[in-house]
């Protein structure tokens, strides 16, 4: 047991991240900092495959920025890290799943980071926010992020109010994947990340690179640029041994065995 604010723990290629910051697990920028540390060195460690970020506290996921650390001096444009607000936003090439596991209260910073994940699921208790217009100010994140990923007007309601999701909304909207009672969120969670890390990690990073690029480009421009191996992670993948493995398990009518080269 440590005083650190941010938990990790690896289990086989799986890393698994814990914010931990009583009472609300807010985030400031030194737990901001070391977020983007944690993300970076998963990024970077070739034995990790899929990363699976939950808190403690069952009443409370992430409210997002610790406004009692900016009272105390903390800028809100201060030094976030390397990945930016919660090491996850801004942090270039990240191309593992990362699955979030919501188990509480998701607002603010807090849900820009959970929609910086790849898969969200979340405990039957939990809810969502936007509460920054009652503050005035504004969710940046979310406002590019949020209108993207579900139907606009309730992506504007939600920015415009602040108004409340509980966790059956949010998946109604498709904000997040799947409900879970508390008990079951993190075997859920383990058991996702755990079919990702049996998966072609080559591929995975193929997928968030091209969805990612994709966001900001034409289809025909994007689908050339997949054709003509313009993506490095394209290129990695086709000139790899897990490509030839994918083809010879198929031909020999076995499971395949990936080694992400």
């Amino acid at each position: 047991m440590t005083d650190d604010p941010i938990k990790t723990e690896r289990r086989g290629h799986i890393l698994e991240v814990t914010i931990d910051r009583p009472k609300a697990n807010a985030i400031d920028l030194a737990t901001s900092r070391i977020m983007g540390e944690v993300f970076r060195d998963f990024r970077d460690d070739p034995e990790l495959r899929v990363a699976i970020l939950t808190a403690t506290n069952e009443k409370f996921f992430c409210p997002g920025w610790d406004l009692k650390a900016a009272a105390d001096g903390d800028a809100v444009d201060g030094d976030y890290g390397v990945g930016g607000f919660g090491g996850l936003q801004e942090l270039r090439g990240l191309n593992k799943p990362v699955i979030c596991a919501v188990n509480g209260i998701c607002c603010g910073g807090g849900l820009e980071i959970a929609l910086s994940c790849d898969i969200i699921l979340a405990a039957d208790h939990a809810s969502f926010a936007l509460p920054e217009i009652r503050s005035g100010t504004i969710a940046d994140a979310a406002s590019i992020k949020l209108p993207k990923r579900i139907p606009y007007h309730i992506a504007m309601e939600m920015l415009l109010t602040g108004r409340w999701l509980d966790a059956e909304e949010a998946a109604r909207w498709g904000m997040i994947n799947r409900v879970h009672s508390s008990a079951d969120l993190m075997p859920e969670a383990r058991k996702m990340a755990e079919l990702l890390a049996s998966g072609p990690p080559l591929v995975y990073a193929a997928i968030k690179e091209v969805v990612r690029e994709a966001e900001d480009m034409k289809f025909q421009d994007c689908l050339n640029k997949i054709t003509q191996s313009q993506f490095e992670t394209i290129d990695v993948l086709y000139h790899s041994e897990d490509q030839l493995e994918g083809a010879r398990a198929f031909a020999e009518k076995r499971d395949p065995v990936w080694k992400g080269r």
